[in-house]
């Protein structure tokens, strides 16, 4: 099941991978990490990972 994680633009109608290319800030809180990414569509996608 972990395999088929992915990011992926949160965007209506977008869907587009997310990987390092896009990654525009990453940052460590005591809750986790928190990573924005920036898609070509313009739109910003953050992630949480505990």
């Amino acid at each position: 099941m972990l395999e088929d994680l992915r990011c992926a633009c949160d965007a209506p109608g977008c869907e587009r991978t997310l990987g390092e290319t896009q990654l525009m800030l990453r940052m460590e809180t005591d809750a986790g990490e928190r990573r924005a990414y920036e898609c070509a569509c313009g739109a910003v996608t953050v992630t949480v990972v505990r």
